[in-house]
Order: structure tokens, then C-alpha cells, then sequence
């Protein structure tokens, strides 16, 4: 049995955000770190099919992740009105700007790869393009980095208990998760290169790693949404599939089948948070025990 708030009610306002966040955090964590393995594949001349493909997934999921957060906010108004002044003290402006120019470096490196590649340009250009494809493929990499960890900044930047109580393993964790889902993604695009299972094995060893440093420094009250109830269930599945099981079957060579598992981790952990953070936004037991220091 929980406290009771002010007159019944919760202490603070549980997030109102709908399926379309969580989705979104997957989504543009995978494209941003897609455009990560894309610039460092590029740059340690590997595959120029894995590049394609990974810039064509960073391109793919800025996309969709515009058309998530429009549906969020409503209307497309809305998210242009986020990109007429930057606000570089607030997460969601942050995040719009950096989504828009992470976009426009991906898309440009793409429209790079395909003139370079198929289309044959005269050859006095190539080396300028070159130049181009390299600067459009770092811009990608540093915005998509930014992208895929700015959203565990942005709910830990809050009052939520259970989510400001990890506020200082949640960047890592996002990242962690993006890494692994572009890694998993492009293995089972067919490319089974020793460095994709490489950073996935890396990324689920991240993944174990927190899921342990969660139930090993435990808040009581604060951060119990992170352990019981549905949010508990469903952070403590994803944190399995997506760290131990994971990293034993990168570990024993079955690839596609650590991606799939790895992947399906990702995506519920991302919905495991968003409600984790209802549960411990109703529970003014565990604002009162954040504010108490657990």
C-alpha cells in the first residue's frame, strides 16, 4: 500500500506521452548509431555495401522518427515551431534540432554514396566528393550519437522518480541500445562482418552490466516501479533478452538469432521505461522517497 498524496492525488504528473515516444527512442537510437557504424566502416575502408546499408537504416530511421514525433505533438506545426529558436537548456529542442540535422547529413551522405558509387561521376570530381561524403558521414555520426543518447538525458531530466533515480546510467543505457539495435539490424540485412558482432556482443555486455548495477543499488520506494508491477516485468525481460542472452548467443556465433533477440529486448525495454515512469509518476510514495534521497 502506497502513501497517499495531496488529497488522493499523485504528487506529480505521470508522463502523458503515447506509443508513439517509445517507438521513437528505439527507432532513433538505431539510426543514430547506424550512422556511427556507417562513418567508422567508411573510414577503415570496410564493405561498401555495410556502408550503404547502414547510412540507407540512419536515413530510413531519421524518417521515421520525424513522422513519430509529429504524430506526438499533433500536428507538423508544431515541430517546426521547436526549430525557430534552439534552446540548448531544454531536451525536446535539443532533440528537434538534432533529428533535423542529423536527417540532412544522412540524406546528403546517401545521395554522396549513390552518385559516387552507381552513378560514375567524372572522375576530376570524385576526390571533391570524397571530401563531401566524409564531412556529410561525420556530421551523421557525431548528430546520430547525440540522437541516440539525448533521450535517456530527457527522461532523467525530470521529476519522475524511478526515472531521475538512473538519470546518470540512462545516456549510457539509450546508447547502449541504439549501438545493438543497428549492429543487429544490418546482421540480419545479411552482413556478418567479426566487427557488427563485435559492437553487438559489446553492446549487450553494456546492457548486463546496468541491468545489474540496477538491482544492485536499489532506491526502495524511489525506484521500485524498476522492479515490480508491469513496468518490473517488462524492464527485467528486455534487460535479459537484451543483455545476458544476447551476449551468449554473440558469443556462441548464432548472430542472426542474438540480433533478433537483441532487437525484441531493445524495443520492450524502450516501452518498459515509458511505463515505469507511469507507474512511479502515480506512486506519491516514491516522490517522497526521491526527495527523501531513497
Amino acid at each position: 500500500m502506497t502513501a497517499p498524496g495531496y488529497f488522493g492525488r499523485p504528487v506529480v504528473k505521470p508522463p502523458v506521452w503515447t506509443w508513439e515516444v517509445p517507438l521513437y527512442f528505439f527507432v532513433g537510437g538505431m539510426a543514430g548509431m547506424a550512422a556511427v557504424v556507417a562513418a567508422a566502416a567508411y573510414l577503415a575502408a570496410a564493405d561498401p555495401g555495410l556502408v550503404r546499408a547502414a547510412v540507407w537504416l540512419a536515413v530510413g530511421g531519421s524518417a521515421v522518427s520525424t513522422v513519430l514525433l509529429v504524430m506526438d505533438l499533433g500536428r507538423p506545426a508544431r515541430f517546426l515551431n521547436m526549430l525557430r529558436v534552439f534552446k540548448w537548456r531544454s531536451p525536446m529542442s535539443v532533440g528537434a534540432w538534432t533529428l533535423s540535422a542529423f536527417g540532412a547529413h544522412a540524406g546528403a551522405a546517401a545521395l554522396l554514396l549513390e552518385w559516387i558509387g552507381p552513378a560514375a561521376p567524372p572522375a576530376e570530381v570524385v576526390p571533391f566528393l570524397r571530401v563531401l561524403l566524409w564531412l556529410a558521414l561525420a556530421g551523421a555520426a557525431v548528430y546520430g550519437a547525440v540522437l541516440a543518447t539525448y533521450t535517456g538525458v530527457l527522461i532523467g531530466a525530470t521529476v519522475i522518480p524511478a526515472w531521475f533515480s538512473r538519470h546518470r546510467g540512462l545516456p549510457l543505457h539509450f546508447g547502449a541500445a541504439g549501438l545493438g539495435s543497428a549492429a543487429a539490424a544490418l546482421v540480419l540485412l545479411g552482413f556478418d562482418e567479426p566487427a557488427l558482432v563485435a559492437l553487438g556482443a559489446a553492446a549487450a555486455a553494456v546492457e548486463t552490466g546496468f541491468g545489474a548495477w540496477i538491482e544492485a543499488r536499489r532506491h526502495g520506494a524511489a525506484d521500485r516501479a524498476l522492479r515490480e508491477g508491469r513496468s518490473g516485468w517488462m524492464l527485467r525481460s528486455s534487460g535479459a533478452l537484451a543483455g545476458p542472452a544476447a551476449l551468449v548467443l554473440w558469443l556462441a556465433g548464432a548472430a542472426p538469432w542474438a540480433a533478433g533477440v537483441f532487437l525484441a529486448g531493445a524495443l520492450l525495454g524502450r516501452y518498459g521505461w515509458m511505463e515505469a515512469g507511469r507507474a512511479s509518476g502515480r506512486d506519491p510514495e516514491a516522490t517522497f522517497a526521491a526527495q527523501q534521497g531513497g
